[in-house]
């Protein structure tokens, strides 16, 4: 099997694990996944995650919450500036308060209230709600 975009790759399998009702799921482990489970886990969409060696590959184990309805990766990475964060939430997000962007910024991986806060911008990687 090819695998094109690894991030894209585990992000739909989090979705079709989490949308068939499965407990835990198993991932290719990259550091922007590993980031971005850091962040969902801080954000309460899943419960905790694991990292094993499968021969020479690393995986993740995801244990799953089942609160996520929606998560996607955005494709193209949209370039935002911190006064375009409310534009692409209002985009991605189906309500105020309701769900992540995960946002690549200078100072790392954020969600949009980090980033907000942080009166940072950067570069829009994937939602969750």
């Amino acid at each position: 099997m090819i695998l094109m975009d690894r991030f894209a790759d585990v992000i739909n399998t989090i979705k079709t694990n989490e949308r068939i009702g499965r407990r835990e799921c198993t991932v290719y482990s990259t550091g922007l996944v590993k980031a971005t489970l850091d962040l969902m886990k801080r954000e309460k969409y899943i419960e905790d995650y694991s990292e094993f060696s499968e021969r020479y590959v690393k995986k993740l184990k995801i244990v799953l919450s089942n609160k996520i309805n929606g998560i996607g990766v955005v494709k193209p990475r949209f370039s935002i500036s911190k006064n375009d964060i409310q534009k692409y939430e209002e985009r991605y997000i189906p309500s105020k308060d309701f769900g992540i962007l995960i946002i690549s910024t200078p100072k790392g991986l954020m969600t949009n209230k980090d980033a907000r806060a942080a009166n940072l911008g950067g570069r829009l990687i994937a939602y969750v709600y």
